[in-house]
């Protein structure tokens, strides 16, 4: 069973009632405007845990990896009690996978959870995580691509800021690895630019930006990946999008299914809402030989450019070896004609 037969399959679980944040709003770490809530800061010599909340690893070495990414950042590892389990495509049973991330969450000497891998399967937990418990324990959650079914609903749930980056046994080569340092234990308000690089080329021609509508504006992040977000139409795990920059990726998703993408988006409202935009890569998602079909730029031109929004793509983000590391509900300004986009106010408690 591939991600799209997956993800059509557990949409009516997604529309199931979550559980409610309950009178959390005042928790301590909340920030004063927008309602998020921020999460603990980390440092050399925390622990963290480390959960699968997906798919399982197709080989246990990867689980091993991911720990030894950890301990190398610095950190003590707890794993998730069923993170190496395995059911069908799955990292063990539901209630198993959303066990662990609750522990985690509840844990006092936990301070970040890291997901193993994406793949599929979150959406199937998110009326099983405790966001009782999460509001009154903000962590730092890290993890891309499925994961995004976890951040949009914690986000929705909790308003927790939460990490959309490198997943623990995916690639943590010196740029993941440098910008992780600088956000998390540096604190730094970062600001993400695309590499400038034209290796042996008369001019650069990888990591390019190219924008779509020019222009500036000031708001927070929300967004992931698109195939993950759209499955949540109609649930209560949907953020919000009203005033804030969508950003986006994907992997392996022929053009005629990102253009229905969009288009559940717009006919949702939710590109309606937005003050800017942000895509990312869109990796392997070539048309097959043989299709009429429209390219991503006339998808986009399409369904962005009418909005008349600040927006541009090619950002470093998605399934690719370096890719930043973006605080879901962060508040960022983005540039659309440089190509850039900048934190303006912590993303973390202290």
């Amino acid at each position: 069973m591939d991600r799209r037969q997956f993800l059509g399959r557990t949409a009516l679980a997604a529309l199931l009632p979550a559980l409610g944040a309950g009178g959390l709003v005042t928790t301590q770490g909340r920030a004063a405007s927008g309602g998020r809530l921020l999460p603990v800061a980390l440092n050399p010599g925390d622990t963290v845990a480390l959960v699968s909340p997906s798919s399982a690893v197709d080989d246990s070495l990867d689980l091993q990896l991911a720990r030894e990414v950890l301990e190398a950042l610095g950190f003590r590892v707890k794993t998730g009690a069923h993170y190496g389990d395995r059911r069908g495509h799955l990292a063990g049973a539901d209630a198993a996978r959303a066990d662990d991330i609750n522990a985690a969450f509840a844990d006092p000497e936990t301070r970040a959870v890291v997901c193993v891998r994406g793949g599929s399967g979150g959406a199937r937990l998110l009326p099983l995580l405790d966001y009782d418990v999460i509001a009154a324990n903000p962590k730092a959650l890290l993890g891309y691509s499925d994961v995004t079914a976890l951040h949009c609903a914690i986000s929705a749930r909790t308003g927790l800021v939460t990490f959309h980056g490198p997943n623990g046994s995916g690639s943590w080569n010196r740029f993941n690895a440098d910008q992780f340092r600088r956000l998390f234990f540096d604190r730094e308000l970062m600001d993400y630019r695309n590499i400038d690089d034209a290796g042996d080329e008369l001019v650069q021609r990888r990591n390019r930006t190219v924008t779509i509508t020019g222009g500036k504006v000031r708001g927070q992040l929300v967004g992931g990946n698109l195939t993950v977000l759209t499955a949540l139409a109609g649930s209560p795990y949907m953020p919000d999008f009203s005033g804030r920059i969508l950003f986006l990726e994907d992997v392996s998703e022929a053009p005629y299914r990102v253009d229905r993408m969009f288009s559940t988006l717009k006919l949702m409202g939710a590109l309606d809402r937005i003050a800017g935009f942000i895509f990312g890569e869109c990796t392997n998602c070539d048309p097959g030989r043989g299709h009429g079909s429209l390219t991503l730029e006339q998808i986009l031109d399409d369904h962005i450019r009418p909005l008349g929004i600040p927006a541009y793509r090619g950002a470093m983000i998605g399934h690719i070896r370096q890719q930043f590391i973006v605080p879901v509900g962060g508040m960022a300004e983005m540039d659309a004609d440089a190509g850039t986009f900048r934190l303006v106010e912590p993303v973390f408690q202290g």
